[in-house]
């Protein structure tokens, strides 16, 4: 409702008229829908009549004037009397995320992202991830599988409680099949564990054989798959050296490794399991403590070192100024002894 118009005691009665920057308003489903209402005194005969304005508002409507008036007829004929102007406060939300929807891209490529927002007052801008709030807007100057996710960009207008806008975009991060295989012997020295670390996306399946037989093998363990990674394990006690084969197929390419094993006989170098990123944060997190406590060590050095200095240098001002005055002290006692010779 954008307000009333009211004609009171008049007679006969008239008719109300409303008017948009000086144009006459028609209703029009949807958008203009005007309500006229009228009442008679019964003891003064005079009528009252109350015109009002449903009006759905649009940013063109930011500063234009509404006014209305009332059309009777009198001994003269008929006259129109007009009201005030009236402009409105217009509160709107306009936001505009580039790109939206669902954006496909493959792994190390940028993308750029952008929210713009345009709004009546001041506007608060949230991102979130998968539900979760971001403290800051994304950016992706080399995307990584862990980027994937849905991703919304929300603004809410302070003044008006309720009034806010979002838009979404869906990122889907692709990427081939890469593959790195580990070995490590068991302590015991009864079996080997050979490990196929795989990471792409659509998730890759993975599949063991063994060269030269070319059995596939079926016997294996599977890690989750998060972020674009997980790993095939398979535990084995070779008789005579073999060559494991991993081989990693999604729809994008089909990539296959190798290695080579010894039998269970002949000790063999181990290879470093593939860091997970949950211990490599912890690996970061583990570096930047110590880097943090041998900086705080040396700024302590540094701080004992120049009060030490300090120290040193008023000491031996001090003990010059001492032994100035111990220098003084024995001159004036030759003279004294001297003064004391001459007089006698």
């Amino acid at each position: 409702m954008l307000g009333d118009c009211i004609s009171e005691d008049s007679y006969p009665d008239g008719n109300i008229t409303w008017y948009r920057n000086g144009k006459v308003l028609h209703p029009l489903e949807g958008a203009v829908v005007i309500i006229f209402k009228k009442e008679m005194d019964p003891v003064t005969q005079l009528y009252t009549m109350t015109s009002t304005l449903e009006y759905k508002t649009t940013k063109a409507d930011i500063q234009m004037p509404f006014t209305c008036s009332v059309t009777y007829y009198g001994p003269s004929g008929q006259k129109t009397i007009h009201s005030e102007q009236a402009v409105f406060d217009i509160y709107y939300l306009d936001l505009s995320l580039n790109p939206s929807g669902e954006v496909t891209r493959q792994i190390g490529d940028a993308l750029p992202v952008s929210c713009t927002i345009s709004a009546s007052r001041n506007a608060t801008v949230v991102w979130m991830k998968d539900n979760i709030r971001l403290r800051s807007s994304p950016s992706f100057s080399s995307l990584h599988y862990q980027d994937a996710g849905n991703y919304v960009c929300e603004t809410a207008l302070q003044e008006v409680e309720g009034l806010k806008k979002r838009e979404s975009l869906t990122l889907i991060v692709e990427g081939k099949p890469q593959i790195k295989m580990t070995k490590k012997t068991d302590p015991s020295g009864l079996s080997k564990t050979i490990i196929c670390h795989v990471e792409g996306f659509p998730k890759p399946a993975i599949q063991w054989t063994i060269t030269g037989s070319g059995s596939v093998i079926n016997q294996t363990e599977e890690s989750p798959y998060i972020n674009g990674r997980y790993y095939s394990k398979i535990i084995i006690s070779p008789e005579e050296n073999v060559t494991l084969t991993c081989t990693a197929e999604n729809q994008l390419e089909r990539t296959v490794n190798s290695l080579n094993v010894s039998a269970i006989s002949i000790p063999e170098h181990d290879e470093a399991d593939e860091i997970s990123d949950e211990n490599r944060e912890k690996v970061n997190d583990q570096a930047k403590l110590i880097v943090g406590i041998v900086v705080g060590l040396l700024l302590a050095a540094l701080v004992a070192g120049v009060v030490y200095w300090l120290y040193m240098k008023k000491s031996k001002t001090a003990s010059k100024h001492v032994n100035k005055d111990l220098g003084n002290m024995e001159e004036n006692k030759k003279l004294e002894e001297n003064n004391h010779k001459t007089e006698a």
